[in-house]
């Protein structure tokens, strides 16, 4: 395996190349291409059989001066493929310098040249392009993909169309959609073009693996025409049943990958714990998901065995002394980003990891695993025990949850005002947009039109099949596509619409089907409710919406744009890129059809349509900035929104999807005033259940009895702190009572409260009152006691606290030096 790697600051970023098409390899092994045979029929002839068959139809040019410059650089090419050495017309080409290069490289021309000037011969480079179209029509030579794919011929398609297979390009273009502009079509038919010049045969012997072929050799920005090809080919019944759905971005895809692979990705170095993380996380993946097993594998084999061996390197136990696993946590505190500057340069930040707890969690339910596991299966597990270097406390995130928590009812009570502006700019952008495709397809070509206050000049020359327009010009001379903004912008009027009226994640809403709209019969009244049926995702539980009016017309809105002709939506396959596999096909409500075919729309286009309406609308953040709504926002707005309008939390719960209650109830932010008011608002409930004659007038005596009260409290020695309504608990003891509050100002009379106590309790001990001496003990220790509270608390008054603030002596002090002028030197 093969995979390089890049260092940003202290972070470490893998970058793998070998993993990249994996889905691809597996369709090339099941569907492989055609081989090209060693010799064929047209390719074994002589040079006067091929001359004779380009000068009979329907290799015969219609025009004479055509024909004359085919036959002449057919001629030339003929003779210079002479010159070198092979049996059939094919061996001399691949032993030819044009046998591995280009079609538009110049050293095979250059070696053309070179033969046909001391010949006398002509040899620009236009004569020898014509003579080989010639023999590529003819059959006779067929070159390597590389020869051709990426090439700028005009000519090629038109000559293979007429010459090899004409009944199977009519057939082939009389099955294209009519909506389609004429540069997609030349685009995929000269793919298609190609294909049969290098492996030869009809339109109806191409198979799935040629088309596999192309797609690895062609430049990754332009293979565009290869899905195209690939497409129209399938759907003309060419391909059979298991053929893949869609080659639009198979390159990129690799599918669900094993342990091992994802292990592999990041080249660790000790072989025995490679191993171990392979077995671990293959026993693990049984009951997790793809994107969970990812997201561990990044966790255990890169951020923390891959960290300790960059810093640590020779590392092979998981045994880790105390220095290097507090190294190793101090490095994961923080990461390394690299973020553009206004002035477009770059500038590395270190900023805490928000994701350090749940690495270490991960971390630690590794080796708590593995000593579990020991006790079943000693001989796999036992040598790897060792003590667990994270304690449990270092895996609480209560203060994370609580600052995420925070974090996220900030965001949502800054978007949930700024909805309705959100909501009026995607409607207008939508309103706009139409208004201005209509009067771009009622205007003539080559002539200007006016909308909304703008101006527009249409171009002269279609390149739509239909001859409609697809572009105008404005008064700055700026090319706009009035068909992409208006696509734009009803899906983005679309996607918010049903985001704030259901809640759901954005999965959720680009599986929506059209069998996703059910109906319901409530069984008491008989009337029919409309629902969306929401398919499992994240929880892998399946639940219904009510639809709402306002969602009926925007659904059934949707319906009306993406149903065919037939008056039925496309069934279509969609691509999970959680879990890496392919959904069975479905009629997608978010479909639409871009270069050409239909596919489904993708998170990239649902979150361009979003922040095209927030450009538009205006709407800033408590900083200035432009707001940014992520489509997880909406969400977390619809749940408070519904909670704050009276939907119980549980019934909530089941509306999002939720496991728990408490996860909905975190969705939901709560304001200030809200809490204020249900405060409020259950003081009246609660006065509302209780007595009446709780709550009637007080009449003069009670109120004259509860200011006696307060009266009465006023003792010698300060004030007694019983409640009101009680009576004495302690007989009047009141300095052995613990609700005294002595007053500072009564010290002294305590103090001779004290001295009195002393003196009768000798007495007592003279005359031998043992039974007196045991109650005046215990008021002196009481009094004693609250003679200590007293004063700690006057000490406590009196002190002074140093608060750091410079007296008038050292200002003036400071200030008279620095203003003393120095010295001479």
């Amino acid at each position: 395996m093969t995979s390089t790697a890049t260092h940003v600051g202290s972070s470490f970023v893998p970058r793998v190349t070998s993993m990249v098409g994996a889905e691809e390899l597996k369709l090339m092994s099941r569907f492989p291409h055609r081989e090209r045979p060693s010799t064929w029929e047209a390719t074994a002839v002589t040079r006067e059989e091929v001359l004779e068959r380009l000068a009979r139809p329907p290799l015969r040019a219609v025009e004479p001066r055509a024909q004359a410059n085919r036959m002449f650089g057919a001629r030339l090419l003929l003779d210079w493929l002479m010159t070198f050495p092979g049996e059939t017309w094919q061996q001399r080409w691949q032993r030819s310098p044009a046998h591995g290069q280009h079609i538009a490289s110049q050293g095979w021309g250059d070696a053309f040249a070179a033969w046909a000037r001391p010949e006398g011969r002509v040899s620009r480079r236009e004569t020898l392009l014509v003579g080989l179209l010639s023999l590529l029509c003819a059959d006779a030579v067929r070159p390597d993909p590389e020869f051709l794919i990426g090439s700028r011929s005009r000519h090629l398609r038109p000559a293979l169309e007429t010459t090899r297979d004409p009944e199977g390009f009519a057939r082939l273009r009389a099955s294209l959609p009519t909506n389609i502009s004429a540069a997609n079509v030349s685009s995929g038919l000269k793919t298609i073009a190609e294909i049969m010049a290098c492996r030869g045969g009809a339109i109806e012997d191409i198979v799935v693996g040629d088309l596999l072929l192309w797609q690895s050799k062609n430049p990754r920005n332009s293979n565009g025409r290869i899905q195209l090809a690939y497409t129209w080919l399938r759907d003309l019944g060419l391909f059979p049943a298991d053929a893949p759905h869609t080659l639009f971005r198979i390159s990129n895809r690799t599918g669900q990958l094993t342990p091992a692979d994802l292990v592999d990705r990041y080249e660790l170095q000790c072989r025995p714990i490679r191993d171990l993380l392979v077995a671990y996380l293959s026993h693990r993946s049984v009951g997790l998901d793809f994107t969970t097993l990812q997201a561990l594998t990044i966790s255990l084999a890169l951020r923390f065995w891959g960290d300790l061996e960059r810093h640590h390197p020779g590392i092979d136990s998981l045994r880790l002394p105390a220095e290097v696993i507090t190294a190793w946590k101090v490095r994961l505190a923080t990461k390394t980003v690299r973020k553009r500057l206004p002035d477009g340069s770059f500038r590395e930040f270190t900023e805490p990891r928000r994701g350090a707890i749940g690495i270490k969690t991960q971390v630690r339910a590794f080796y708590l695993d593995l000593a579990e596991w020991a006790v079943e299966d000693p001989g796999q597990w036992a040598a790897w025990v060792a003590p667990c270097p994270i304690s449990e406390a270092e895996c609480s995130g209560r203060k994370a949850e609580k600052q995420l928590k925070a974090r996220m009812d900030q965001r949502t009570r800054e978007r949930l005002p700024a909805l309705p502006t959100l909501v009026k700019t995607a409607h207008r952008l939508l309103k706009e947009a139409t208004a201005r495709l209509d009067a771009l397809n009622a205007a003539p070509l080559g002539s200007d039109f006016s909308v909304l206050g703008e101006t527009f000049r249409v171009p002269r020359f279609s390149k739509c099949a239909d001859g409609r327009p697809i572009h105008a010009w404005d008064a700055k001379g700026t090319r706009r596509s009035f068909a992409g903004e208006e696509r734009s912008a009803f899906w983005g009027w679309a996607a918010i619409e049903i985001l704030r009226h259901t809640g759901i994640r954005i999965e959720e809403l680009l599986e929506l089907g059209h069998h996703s709209i059910v109906s319901y019969k409530l069984p008491t009244t008989g009337q029919t409710v409309p629902l969306l049926q929401i398919a499992p995702s994240k929880t892998d539980q399946e639940r219904l919406v009510l639809v709402a009016p306002e969602l009926a017309d925007v659904l059934s809105t949707v319906v009306s744009r993406v149903r065919g002709s037939d008056g039925r939506v496309p069934v279509l396959r969609s691509y999970d890129h959680y879990e890496r596999v392919w959904n069975p096909p479905m009629p997608l409500l978010f479909q639409d059809r871009s270069g050409g075919y239909l596919r489904p729309l993708s998170r990239a286009t649902i979150r361009r349509g979003l922040d095209v309406t927030l450009l538009a609308s205006g709407l800033t953040d408590s900083a200035g900035d432009p707001l940014i709504f992520q489509p997880h926002d909406f969400r977390r707005i619809f749940i408070t929104d519904s909670i704050l309008n009276g939907l119980p939390p549980h019934i909530a719960q089941v509306i999002a999807g939720h496991d728990h209650i408490g996860t909905t109830m975190g969705y939901a932010a709560i304001y200030p005033t809200d809490a204020i008011e249900a405060h409020r608002a259950f003081i009246a409930r609660r006065r509302a259940l209780r007595p009446a004659d709780e709550y009637r007038t007080v009449t003069p005596e009670e109120w004259g009895e509860f200011l006696g009260h307060f009266e009465r409290r006023k003792l010698a020695l300060g004030d007694c702190g019983r409640a009101y309504g009680t009576d004495c608990a302690h007989e009047h003891a009141c300095v052995r009572c613990p609700v005294l509050i002595v007053h500072a100002t009564e010290r002294p009379r305590l103090v001779e409260i004290r001295d009195n106590l002393l003196t009768r309790i000798l007495e007592a001990e003279r005359e031998g009152w043992l039974g007196e001496i045991e109650g005046l003990q215990s008021s002196l220790t009481h009094a004693e006691e609250k003679l200590a509270q007293l004063d700690a608390q006057i000490s406590r008054k009196q002190e002074s606290v140093d608060l750091g603030i410079p007296t008038f002596r050292e200002i003036v002090a400071r200030t008279t030096a620095a203003a003393t002028p120095p010295g001479p030197a």
